[in-house]
């Protein structure tokens, strides 16, 4: 998760010891050589109740047996540890939500599951004192619901110099970054790559991954489309800079999708390609703040096909300003005094 990454580079800058906690899941990539130390539990449950039960279970007990001045939760999957173990060694607990949890997709049909989630989040956040949020619509939402004030920290990268020109490529590249998941339009790209003269790119893992392999296999669209898998961050970038247009396609199906703001979209940006997002709140407001790309006009496969190919047909130089001026505006570096203020 880049977010975290980020997060705990910029707490070691600031001169504080950070420890990530976090699991061992099929397939896990190896962290590399990070500059703060990290422990991965075992599990015994893969998924479902009894994996987030025995997780909760396990991070509890490594909490309240180690030593630390500051928890940070990650998500809301992770919370009932930390205010538990916060609340009985009185330590200081922040709370990080990367989305709108309990509004996920893959809880849409299943509404036991998703009322815990939300009897959880309605027991707990109003009474965290530190918190913040990746935009304004979850931030309002978090608001309006349970009167709690989130800060909003942003999901930008770090800020990167201007990329070298890169060589003329015998193929166009398309490229989608992220989780291989429900409702991320992962479907429409490939549909619409029947119609692209162009190279799609698809970097990420996630539990519809095999799905869309074997789908792009009987569409016969292997010799267009490129899976990756997981991907550690520099290889990611090094693969992303190489494209001509970022995809990010959510569906408007519930309301973590209607208000997200993904990080992809501001990778692209650093990667300096313009990009092509859905119609939703906080990509419109991107797009109109910055004209870095355009807002998807329909969901129709041709109709997306014709925007892309009529993006791919622009020079670069219709984008190149505006993605620099995004660039120096939309950086973690102007995020990173709103995180640490929150330790201090």
């Amino acid at each position: 998760d880049q977010r975290v990454d980020k997060v705990a580079r910029s707490l070691i800058g600031a001169g504080f010891s950070v420890l990530l906690l976090g699991v061992h899941s099929k397939p896990s990539i190896s962290l590399g050589d990070r500059p703060y130390a990290f422990h991965r539990f075992n599990m015994i449950f893969k998924k479902g109740f009894f994996f987030y039960f025995e997780f909760n279970v396990r991070l509890f007990l490594f909490l309240i047996t180690n030593h630390s001045s500051i928890y940070l939760s990650n998500d809301l999957d992770t919370l009932c540890a930390n205010f538990l173990a916060s609340k009985l060694k009185n330590v200081r607990l922040i709370y990080d939500s990367h989305e709108l949890f309990s509004e996920l997709p893959e809880l849409l049909n299943r509404p036991f599951v998703k009322s815990v989630w939300i009897y959880i989040e309605k027991q707990l956040l109003k009474r965290i004192k530190y918190s913040y949020t990746v935009s304004e619509s979850i931030a309002s939402y978090y608001y309006d619901k349970y009167g709690v004030n989130m800060s909003v920290i942003s999901n930008f990268p770090n800020f990167r110099l201007s990329q070298d020109p890169l060589i003329s490529q015998k193929h166009k590249i398309i490229i989608y970054q992220g989780a291989i998941n429900k409702d991320r339009g992962i479907k429409l790209m490939i549909d619409a790559m029947k119609y692209i003269d162009a190279k799609l790119y698809i970097v990420g893992g996630g539990y519809l991954l095999e799905d869309m392999i074997h789908y792009t296999q009987k569409n016969k669209l292997i010799d267009k489309i490129v899976f990756f898998g997981k991907l550690p961050f520099s290889d990611l970038f090094q693969i992303t800079k190489k494209a001509n247009l970022g995809l990010s396609f959510e569906e408007d199906t519930c309301l973590a999708y209607r208000y997200s703001l993904p990080n992809k979209i501001f990778d692209y940006i650093h990667a300096e390609i313009p990009i092509l997002v859905s119609d939703l709140p906080e990509f419109k407001k991107v797009i109109h703040s910055h004209p870095v790309g355009e807002i998807l006009q329909s969901r129709d496969i041709k109709s997306v096909a014709n925007q892309i190919n009529q993006m791919l047909s622009y020079e670069k130089s219709k984008w190149y300003p505006y993605l620099i001026a995004a660039k120096k505006d939309l950086c973690w570096e102007n995020q990173e005094t709103k995180l640490l203020s929150l330790f201090y």
